[in-house]
């Protein structure tokens, strides 16, 4: 089996992997890629028959294919996504499952502790005065030390204090490298006698207290000489992991809000439901959404307006269901969040003020009902500017700052927007009655800003989305960071509190 691989702009990228005589082939070459949360990488996956040593691919079978972006792979649970193979009508072409892990520049830490057990002796007049040193292999095959532990004088049972360090100079950051560890017995003129060594990996170290955690050290040179020879003593290790980049392995759950100013019928609305082309709120949140959805597990979100009247009775309301159902109001899909935002401009009535707090609070209680980090929530805002309840949305988020989620507005129409500058704080720290901010929880931008008076819809949607979300994995770390929290292999499935999430009429 042969698989290309061609990543779209801006990184083209076209690369090959090859696997002979199999129905099953696990790819084990790995593929470098840079990572940009904050933009839409598109990647597309080919897979052939190798009928011959050709490098033209007209002269093989062709298999299958599947278009993904790169955060989708990362976004799945665990960093694996699975899809069906398509490209052939009609025909079942099987499974690919593509795997994302971060590499070289990652910013993770390890803690580690190691103690010995039964070591060898070496001492004529005493026992021994071990230490360990630890290597990391590179791709020649060599070996360069990267840490040693402190000696433990006299004991074959020594106890090595608990050291600090960064995954990436452990294994740079590839965490199937080896790791070899050597054992050593301290002496003064520093021609230190080699008790023996054992080798692991970052993957192997960190599977948590089992088998894996006791190493046999062995002398290679007793071990040929010595037929009875079982090992000189063993290791065992204390894991932990410290990420100051633990991106992957958490849920992102996105709440849509959308201000409805004006009547939709009318050129002049910003909801003006043009038959040609998108109108501001559609292409804003198209372009956020689009990427976003990436890091949803289940790609539902509730999808919610403010400031209308609803049907039958004409109640003022800012926080309605898109869909028409207040019990249930998750779309499928930002598609399905843009059918059901078409469908609400045909039943409400526009009508203000424009008030965010009841938004901020909806969201953030939701937020609050998640304690343990597993989940974080992304709450999107697509408003004219003009805020009715300024002093109860400051207050609103401060209190959210505290909590795991972010907020999102995109600004839309010719209106001075000083009030949502006010908000994102990225100068000054919002406030309410004397109490600051726990920590920058909004991103504001202008939509003009991004309209590409050339009509190229798509570079300029690309520009907004990347902008928008560049604040989005700092402010993450920050909630995790300063809460202590750490990850866990995957997250558990998103189940609102109680019950089912509904919205106030």
């Amino acid at each position: 089996f042969w698989v290309k691989i061609k990543i779209s702009l801006p990184h083209i990228f076209l690369s090959y992997s090859f696997i002979d005589n199999t129905l099953n082939p696990d790819f084990v070459r790995k593929f470098i890629l840079d990572y940009f949360f904050e933009e839409r990488q598109n990647l597309k996956f080919d897979l052939y028959d190798v009928d011959s040593k050709s490098t033209n691919l007209s002269k093989h079978d062709f298999l299958g294919q599947i278009f993904c972006t790169l955060g989708e792979v990362v976004g799945s649970l665990g960093g694996r996504m699975e899809k069906s193979l398509g490209g052939i009508p009609g025909k079942k072409c099987g499974t690919i499952i593509v795997k994302a892990e971060e590499l070289s520049n990652c910013r993770e830490s390890v803690m580690m502790q190691f103690c010995g057990n039964k070591l060898d002796k070496k001492d004529f007049f005493g026992k021994s005065d071990p230490f360990l040193v630890f290597y990391r292999s590179n791709e020649d095959g060599t070996f360069t030390i990267c840490h040693k532990t402190e000696v433990v004088k006299n004991n074959l049972n020594p106890v090595w204090q608990a050291f600090k360090m960064p995954v990436r100079a452990l294994c740079n950051g590839d965490y199937d490298r080896t790791i070899k560890v050597e054992v050593y017995d301290w002496d003064r003129d520093g021609g230190h006698d080699f008790i023996g060594e054992f080798s692991t990996s970052y993957r192997e170290l960190s599977r948590g207290q089992s088998q894996f955690n006791v190493y046999e050290v062995i002398n290679p040179k007793k071990k040929g000489k010595k037929k009875k020879y079982l090992n000189s003593g063993t290791v065992s290790k204390h894991f932990s992991c410290y990420m100051l980049f633990f991106f992957l392995v958490y849920d992102f759950y996105t709440f849509s809000f959308i201000w409805f100013p004006g009547n939709p019928a009318q050129p002049t609305s910003l909801h003006y439901m043009n038959p040609y082309q998108l109108n501001a709120y559609a292409m804003a949140l198209k372009a956020v959404g689009e990427i976003i959805q990436d890091y949803d597990s289940d790609k539902m979100f509730p999808a919610l307006g403010f400031g209308a009247k609803l049907p039958p009775d004409g109640r003022i309301s800012h926080e309605f269901a898109l869909n028409g159902n207040p019990q249930n109001p998750y779309c499928n899909g930002i598609d399905g969040v843009m059918e059901a935002y078409y469908q609400s401009l045909k039943s409400v009535t526009l009508y203000g003020p424009t008030n965010f707090s009841p938004v901020i609070n909806h969201v953030a209680r939701y937020a609050a009902s998640i304690k343990d980090g597993s989940q974080y929530f992304i709450l999107l805002i697509i408003t004219d500017g003009v805020i009715s309840d300024m002093a109860q949305t400051k207050e609103s988020i401060v209190n959210a700052a505290c909590l795991p989620m972010s907020i999102i507005i995109v600004g839309v129409g010719p209106a001075e927007f000083d009030a949502m500058i006010e908000l994102d704080g990225d100068e000054v720290r919002i406030s309410s009655r004397g109490r600051n901010a726990e920590r920058d929880i909004v991103q504001f931008v202008p939509f003009r800003d991004y309209i590409d008076r050339t009509g190229n819809h798509i570079l300029s949607m690309a520009r907004l989305a990347k902008d928008v979300l560049a604040e989005i994995p700092d402010q993450f770390l920050s909630y995790m960071k300063t809460r202590g929290i750490k990850p866990s292999p995957t997250p558990p499935p998103y189940t609102p509190p109680g019950h089912p999430l509904q919205t106030q009429i």
